[in-house]
């Protein structure tokens, strides 16, 4: 079917017609995104913003709007919401979860997110169509495609996995700090002091070695103190981090204040079953360099010792035989 529309442009256009219907493509993708930035609804907050403004007694010039919302860093594009975010609530709420998981908490993460991957996206289409129309014209449709269409592609993809690969990277973070953590907190809570006391000393002194840890356990201690049951307080923990132990964590919390059993008591047996199970990992991770280091070996030892061995006896026969 491409070779038929290939020589169908071809015929109507010239050689350089496939080109010629890429970049009009191209072009025409452009130009149906803009009726989205320039339509906007206005957005209820900011006519509230609008009408409540407060004055300063001691400036009367110089009235003082009440803040309505958090300022956010970085580009304003709240006046794009309407367009730049989902407007399924359930997909909006799973990529606002996985920004969070992130470390992206800030409330324009989502549509940062989409914005990025627009403006990659068409970014990279248009410098696939500019190689493709300057020094990387061919006849072959299925290469002008893919050279074509491949840098946009790579463009809107990229934000997904720049993230997650930081939600990897911020869940080993977590992981590795977790069993110092409920050392601490076992020591706090062995001292006299209460939970919500514990989590808040943890989430300053664990700040420099683990600032994502540290900053979980600051939101937990902040849901706390405005008056948040622990036990939904606990398991957004959990959710926030998508981590197997700080949900069993969250589970032991509930647990031993449900059934009214000693929290020092659970957070010692916990607390070491977690150094047990980091000891482990450790392991594991050094019983797998055998295997890489015998890859290595093979790949950068061998080559270069047959070289020297039989590089000698290799050239004294070619010589030979080069002679007579």
């Amino acid at each position: 079917m491409l070779d038929k529309i290939s020589a169908l442009l071809t015929e109507v256009l010239g050689p350089e017609g496939p080109l010629i219907a890429m970049g009009v493509l191209g072009v025409f993708f452009i130009i149906m995104t803009l009726p989205m930035f320039l339509a906007r609804k206005e957005d209820p907050f900011d006519r509230l913003a609008g009408s409540n403004v407060v004055k300063n007694p001691q400036d009367k010039k110089a009235p003082e709007k009440a803040s309505l919302r958090q300022k956010q860093t970085g580009p304003n594009l709240d006046k794009f919401a309407a367009y730049l975010e989902p407007q399924d609530q359930k997909e909006f709420s799973d990529r606002r979860l996985k920004l969070i998981q992130a470390g992206y908490r800030a409330k324009s993460a989502v549509r940062t997110y989409y914005f990025m991957q627009m403006v990659l996206g068409l970014g990279g289409l248009a410098l696939g169509a500019l190689y493709t129309f300057t020094i990387g014209g061919t006849a072959d449709l299925k290469w002008t495609m893919i050279q074509t269409f491949g840098p946009g592609f790579a463009g809107y993809y990229g934000p997904n996995y720049w993230v997650e690969k930081r939600r990897e990277k911020r869940k080993a973070e977590i992981l590795d700090s977790f069993p110092d953590a409920l050392d601490l907190m076992l020591v706090c809570i062995e001292a006299g002091q209460s939970l919500d006391q514990a989590i808040l000393r943890i989430a300053k002194e664990i700040a420099p070695s683990s600032p994502a840890l540290s900053e979980e356990f600051t939101i937990v201690s902040n849901e706390m103190r405005a008056g948040k049951e622990r036990p939904e307080v606990l398991r957004d923990m959990s959710e926030r981090c998508d981590i197997q132990d700080i949900s069993a964590f969250a589970t032991v919390m509930i647990q031993s204040a449900t059934f009214g059993t000693s929290l020092g008591e659970a957070l010692r047996v916990y607390a070491a079953e977690m150094r047990d199970k980091r000891v482990t990992r450790a392991e594991e991770k050094a019983n797998t360099l055998p295997t890489k280091m015998t890859l290595c070996t093979m790949m950068f030892t061998v080559p270069p010792l047959l070289i020297i061995m039989v590089g000698p006896s290799v050239y004294s026969i070619y010589t030979q035989m080069v002679l007579r």
